[in-house]
Formats: C-alpha cells, structure tokens, sequence
C-alpha cells in the first residue's frame, strides 16, 4: 500500500469515527425533540417503566421495557400546549431560570475584565500569589465550595428569609441574591481573560499612552476590543454552566423560595403522571443554549483557542 492511499485510508477511518461520534453525541438530543411530539400515551407505553423505576417502590430493569423511538406513531402538538399554554409553572420555572442566570453572566464577566486588566497590566509578586490562589479555587468542585457559601450566605440571613421580616418581594429578591452572589466571584472567568490579556502586546498601550490615554481608555478602547471572541466564549461558557444549575438552588433556597426554583430543578420533579410533558419541557428548555451556540460558535472555537495560546 502506497503512502497515499495509507493516507486516504487514515481520512476515511477518522470520518467515520467522527461521524459516529457526532451521531452519538447528538442522538440524546434528537431523542428529545423527536418524542416531544409524541402522544402521552405512546410516551407512556415507551417510557413508562423509566419514570416508574425513579418514582415507584417496585424497582425494574430500564433495558427491558423502555422503547426508544425517533419517529412519532403520530404527531402532535400537544405537550407543548401544555408546557406553554394551559400550565405556567413550567414557563415560571424557565423565567426563574433567565432571572437568574443572566445576572451571573453578566456580572461575573464585568468582574472579570476589571480584575483581569488588574492582574495583566500591573504583574507583581503579590498578584501572583492571588492569581495562583484563584486557580486553586477554580479547580474546586462547586460542591466543595457550596458549604462555606451556604455558612456565609446563612450568617447574613439569606438562606431563611422569613426570619428577616421584610416584604414577599424583598425576600423573593434575597433568595435569588443568595444564588447570584457566589456565582458572581466564580474565579473561572477571570482565569481565562486574564490569560487573553496578558497577550495583548504592551506597544499598543504604550502608543495609547503617547496619545494621552488614561487607564480607562486603555481597558475600553484596546483590551476589550481584542478580547471581544474570548469574552463571548466565556459568556456562553459561564451561560451553559449555570443554566444547568442544581445544587445551589436545592440548598441555597429553603422555605416558601423553593418556587424560585430555575427549570434545571423542576426537570427533575417531573412525575410518572406527566412522563409526556418531560421532552416537551426538556425540548423547551435546551432552546436559549443551541441559539447561542449557533450564534456565537466562531466566537466560542476562536476565544478558546487565543485563551489556549495557538494564536497570537
């Protein structure tokens, strides 16, 4: 066999495992919107036995009953009725969902390009020190540090607010603050653009510098404008992140604040009874990320790869 047909062969075998790949990678996903327009009782005859294996007291073997299909007996419009019309619970829980993520984003991405111009622009032994503290922060599972924030958060009388005698609506606002907050100081966005900024060339400052710029001119008309991919990757990465939140919502919020509960949790709730609204809400639920990977793709693989340094 010749060189170049030892190549072609190579070609053809990574295709074909990329394309499985992508096939698996996917099938979840088609999965879900395929049997989002099933009937509730196909859903039922197919899947019964998998929500009856969570719920019920008499444990079954998911492999021998559950039926995965991918094209409807019959198709209908149904459980998307249900999920947008005639129940507000679930739209509830999907605005919970936005209420409390956009927030995150947005302020833990404004926390990070004043920080992460701070540890870029003024590099020092004590800013190394808090860099290299940050890291080992960051490599610490939320779940590890979910327990001081609960003690913290529970000290300042966030996690009970019938205790602090305010309105409904001021502790509605609490128990959303008590997620916010901790996610706001994730260290996972100020790692990343810190690292893109420190490879900004100094000769652009320096030019501004000349040109009578000051330390906000600097950050706003150079830095962010160079950092613009790897500050919509971040955004879509810390998006995802806390889109598909669960613990913190399960300990951080008690009492009455448990229907400020995000989507991410009440997916989980979803009873034996309504097995067919589950894809229906799942399918509902995975709309806000495909749009923005879809919008922000080449925006995601180039932030990733300057943040890596393949580029620069």
């Amino acid at each position: 066999m010749t060189v170049k047909k030892q190549h072609r062969f190579l070609d053809i075998s990574v295709g074909i495992f990329i394309a499985a790949a992508a096939v698996l990678f996917l099938m979840p996903t088609i999965l879900t919107l395929a049997n989002s327009f099933m009937t509730s009782n196909e859903i039922s005859a197919n899947y019964g036995a998998m929500f009856s294996n969570i719920s019920g007291d008499e444990k079954k073997f998911i492999s021998e009953d559950v039926n995965l299909k991918f094209i409807p007996d019959k198709v209908t419009i149904d459980q998307y009725k249900s999920v947008l019309i005639k129940n507000s619970d679930y739209l509830m829980k999907f605005w919970n969902s936005i209420i409390l993520t956009v927030p995150i984003t947005v302020f833990q991405l404004v926390l990070a390009v004043v920080t992460s111009y701070g540890f870029s622009r003024y590099p020092g032994k004590i800013k190394g020190l808090i860099f290299f503290v940050y890291i080992i922060l960051m490599i610490m599972p939320s779940q590890v540090t979910l327990v001081p924030n609960y003690l913290v958060l529970d000290k300042f009388g966030m996690i009970d607010t019938q205790e602090l005698g305010v309105s409904q609506g001021m502790e509605r606002f609490i128990s959303r603050l008590a997620i916010i907050l901790p996610a706001v100081f994730s260290p996972f966005s100020i790692f990343l653009l810190t690292k893109v900024m420190k490879r900004i060339p100094n000769s652009y400052v320096e030019a501004a510098k000349l040109d009578g710029a000051g330390e906000i001119q600097i950050m706003t008309k150079i830095y962010l404008p160079m950092c613009k991919s790897a500050l919509v990757s971040i955004g879509m990465l810390v998006f995802i992140d806390y889109w598909n939140m669960v613990e913190q919502p399960l300990v951080l919020m008690k009492g009455d604040n448990t229907s400020l509960h995000p989507l991410s949790v009440f997916l989980s709730q979803i009873s034996e009874a309504e097995a067919g609204l589950a894809f229906a809400v799942g399918a509902v639920y995975m709309i806000p990320t495909i749009l923005m990977f879809l919008y922000g793709e080449d925006y995601l693989v180039e932030g990733i790869v300057y943040s890596g340094g393949i580029k620069g």
